[in-house]
């Protein structure tokens, strides 16, 4: 079998047009909830603790060159290490979003999963010698 026809068979298996759909929406999904979290939750949270900005946190690890602005881009920009904690709480706020999303869109999944009607099931069949003592039983009893 050529490569060519081995790798198109895999690519249009149902299992990975699933897969490509699923990270795409995921991705478009992600960006959407990280919008959520840097637009909307985390200026309320700034403002709820005095007008931090989360995304500006962070810790110099050199010392600074002289007339670099006290911002995390202006840093990065300089080539200054830094630890920006505040950008790992915003992506840290960001995934517990994400994740508590698909939970809720799992657990909704498997409740209707439960809904729909399950086909009664039809009775084990007994077992070989069982059968055969009923035969035996219903010969002696003629």
């Amino acid at each position: 079998m050529s490569m060519a026809k081995e790798f198109k068979e895999f690519a249009l298996k149902g299992n990975v047009m699933d897969l490509a759909v699923g990270v795409i929406i995921g991705a478009a999904f992600g960006k959407i909830v990280d919008s959520v979290v840097n637009d909307l939750i985390m200026p309320v949270v700034g403002k709820f603790t005095g007008g931090l900005d989360f995304s500006n946190m962070f810790i110099t690890l050199k010392d600074v060159p002289a007339g670099t602005a006290e911002t995390l881009a202006a840093m990065k920009a300089a080539n200054v290490p830094v630890f920006a904690y505040g950008n790992f709480l915003s992506i840290l706020v960001n995934f517990l979003i994400l994740a508590f999303i698909i939970f809720q869109m799992v657990k909704m999944m498997n409740r209707m999963k439960k809904e729909a009607p399950a086909a009664p099931a039809a009775p084990p069949a007994p077992a070989e010698d069982i059968v055969l003592l009923r035969e035996i039983r219903d010969a002696l009893r003629r």
